[in-house]
């Protein structure tokens, strides 16, 4: 059976707060940030959202980031404590493969690297390490999830940081987005 919220009744008067209700939370990066020489996972000051207590939401989110590849992008979901659920990501493998490497693996038509391509699901809470290229070389990742909240409402955030130090900076770029759905 298909999940929607909220579920007006027969004749309900529609309201402006009941047609927002329906919507879903959507946050936009409206500026670069930029992360030098940490690996401490930070709540990304655009990538984050309050939810209702008790209330099921299915989330997707696109970012932009570059950084060095010895530093690579550490990613992490992260919601208040008793919710739970499970995320995941589309983006570069902290590997990145030459095309003669044992098997071979071309996808870029132009240059003599590919990508390893990481897709794992993981819990909410637990942080992820995409692949970087050069502070050059554009990346993007996609996410999707879901979120199960407990009792307690709060703030959901996206958390980032470089996943191995360095001095030069890994940066997230403004019209990276996230939105998330209720869904019950």
């Amino acid at each position: 059976m298909a999940e929607y919220y909220p579920q007006p009744a027969g004749g309900q008067r529609l309201t402006g707060s009941l047609l927002r209700s329906m919507l879903p939370l959507t946050v936009r990066k409206t500026a670069d940030t930029s992360r030098t020489a940490t690996t401490s996972v930070t709540a990304d000051d655009h990538l984050f959202l309050d939810l209702e207590a008790n209330a099921v939401y299915v989330g997707e989110g696109w970012i932009k980031y570059s950084g060095l590849a010895a530093a690579d992008l550490g990613i992490q979901w992260t919601a208040p404590s008793l919710a739970v659920g499970e995320w995941g990501a589309h983006g570069v493998g902290s590997t990145v493969v030459g095309s003669t490497a044992a098997p071979a693996l071309q996808t870029d038509t132009q240059g003599a690297l590919g990508y390893m391509v990481r897709t794992e699901s993981n819990e909410l809470g637990v942080a992820r390490t995409y692949g970087c290229l050069g502070t050059s070389a554009l990346l993007t990742l996609f996410m999707y999830g879901t979120i199960r909240m407990g009792a307690t409402a709060g703030t959901f955030s996206v958390g980032w940081a470089q996943a191995s130090s360095s001095a030069t900076a890994t940066t997230l770029y403004a019209d990276s987005w996230l939105r998330l759905t209720r869904v019950a």
